[in-house]
């Protein structure tokens, strides 16, 4: 699935924190992949639907160099990647056996992939960073993935730093790490995520003026009343 501009726009703009608020509020509690730091802080917020990929523990007659000419290979699953979605990758939280180096990622990059997300951690990785595409990862180790890990397939449901993602739904990543939103809840975020930005703002700009917590965040009655007559006189004024 290939997000609309609109959705991209709109996520963009929000936070994983916020967006995990939300999916809290609706009884999901487990959508941050842990281990999938940004490789390069700088890297903006990505957005982008979830191509999964699947590790398992090394075999030693699978694990191989040649199985990287195999048709079902991280090379053959790349060639796959449609443009703007946000590679997933399960490894198992292994991290010293680099799943991708900078070949591989400049060949994603160069296909329009919108970033790479994983539980284990990437070789090569002054040239990994090179290639600008943004990652998401545990940190970086020399040894090839063969060394630990066997791959065996592509777009199917997979775990990725204990989350369940399944191909297609919504991966949001930024300086907080990396967040999975079910494709049946996307509607769901886009119309809920800009308000509480909205809302989140207006409480920090009470904070810097000096307001206390108590009844402002989470908001009583007569701060929600204040902050709703904010909002109808911006509506009125744009």
């Amino acid at each position: 699935m290939t997000l609309d501009p609109k959705t991209v726009e709109i996520l963009s703009a929000v936070p994983t924190a916020t967006i995990t608020t939300i999916l809290l509020k609706k009884g999901l509690r487990n959508v941050w992949m842990r281990g999938a730091r940004p490789l390069n802080p700088a890297s903006p917020r990505r957005v982008g639907s979830a191509f999964t990929l699947r590790f398992v523990p090394a075999r030693e007659d699978l694990a191989t160099p040649e199985s990287w000419s195999s048709p079902r290979s991280t090379r053959a699953a790349i060639e796959s990647m449609p443009e703007g979605c946000v590679a997933v990758v399960d490894a198992m939280g292994v991290t010293d056996a680099g799943i991708f180096g900078d070949i591989l990622c400049a060949r994603m990059k160069y296909r329009g992939v919108s970033a790479l997300v994983t539980d284990g951690v990437v070789r090569d990785a002054a040239g990994v960073l090179a290639t600008e595409l943004p990652v998401w990862c545990q940190g970086a180790a020399a040894p090839p993935s063969v060394a630990g890990l066997t791959f065996v397939n592509w777009q199917e449901p997979v775990g990725c730093g204990g989350v369940a993602v399944f191909p297609d739904d919504v991966v949001v990543a930024d300086l907080d790490g990396a967040v999975v939103i079910p494709a049946g809840l996307l509607d769901h975020v886009l119309s809920t995520a800009p308000e509480q930005e909205r809302m989140e703002g207006w409480i920090m700009e009470q904070v810097l003026e000096g307001a206390q917590l108590p009844g402002l965040y989470p908001m009583n009655e007569e701060t929600r009343a204040r902050y709703e007559a904010m909002r109808g006189r911006n509506d009125k004024s744009s």
